[in-house]
């Protein structure tokens, strides 16, 4: 009985052992653009620029997870700013490169990207092509903000395995191509 007793014990914990190793949720650089092409249009809103008023439509969002080895994800953004002055409306190509750390909350079973940093950002507006560097600073406000509120990517609580895997504390790694999420160890 002893024996009986203890190969069931060692077979419990082989197969725990081997179900956390499989309990790894993925989610691709395609699955965050598509996320982030559902809520670009959230981010099509009217603010303020250096006191300009402006309406800035995103058209095209692209994720990149990893890149270089490194545990970040970079976003490229091609969006049209709409520069309203003196009764005139006048539009301008704005390309962003951006990038910043991704990070699991677990009350909202959500991943957002925090401390995004600008990498890269071009204008081309009537004949002006040139860096976006004096307005920089409010622009990543406006976007940093956005990326507060909006997570990049939900988890689907109506899936049972995903919601069976976030009832226990999950690490988010970085890894080349997409982001996994884990259970702690």
């Amino acid at each position: 009985m002893k024996y009986l007793l203890s190969l069931a014990l060692a077979f419990a914990l082989v197969g725990c052992a081997t179900l956390s190793q499989l309990s790894v949720y993925t989610v691709s650089s395609t699955e965050l653009e598509q996320v982030l092409d559902g809520q670009i249009s959230q981010l099509q809103k009217q603010t303020s620029l250096a006191g300009i008023p402006l309406t800035l439509d995103v058209e095209d969002m692209t994720v990149s997870i990893g890149p270089d080895g490194r545990d970040v994800v970079h976003l490229g953004a091609i969006a049209t700013a709409r520069v309203s002055a003196f009764g005139l409306n006048y539009p301008a190509k704005v390309s962003l490169a951006l990038e910043g750390t991704p990070y699991y909350d677990s009350e909202k079973k959500a991943i957002f990207v925090r401390s995004l940093s600008l990498l890269d950002s071009t204008i081309d507006a009537g004949g002006f092509k040139g860096n976006l560097a004096p307005v920089s600073g409010e622009l990543m406000q406006l976007i940093n903000g956005f990326l507060a509120t909006n997570p990049v990517y939900r988890l689907d609580a109506t899936n049972k395995a995903i919601s069976l895997l976030s009832t226990v504390p999950l690490q988010l790694t970085v890894e080349q191509g997409q982001l996994a999420l884990r259970p702690k160890q």
